[in-house]
């Protein structure tokens, strides 16, 4: 169950049943941001903040960069409250990029 407040995110790609995702990372990333808040890790509304700056920086996206936008908004609110450093966080994008490009295609990415 997502939190009321879901349905109030700016830009939410959504249908008739809720949020929709173009690939399994956007589902994924959704669920981690769910979960945190659902722990305790930050309130929906550093949440809805940290999206909304985020969304606000760039205009023109017409919903494509959606989620992008979420996971930088996630990455910051993980590194504000001491969840992961910056460095930390590069590290293991990069440790994804380096595993995203030794994997054949249409298997499964892992570290």
């Amino acid at each position: 169950m997502h939190p009321p407040e879901i349905l109030d995110l700016p830009r939410l790609p959504r249908d008739a049943e809720g949020p929709v995702f173009a690939e399994p990372w956007q589902a994924q990333a959704f669920a981690l941001t769910i979960k945190l808040h659902e722990v305790g890790a930050f309130t929906w509304t550093e949440w809805a903040q940290a999206l909304s700056s985020e969304l606000a920086e760039d205009p023109s996206d017409d919903g494509a960069r959606y989620y992008q936008h979420w996971v930088a908004a996630l990455e910051s609110l993980v590194g504000d409250h001491g969840m992961a450093r910056a460095d930390e966080l590069h590290a293991r994008k990069q440790g994804w990029l380096a595993a995203y490009q030794r994997t054949p295609h249409g298997q499964p990415v892992t570290l």
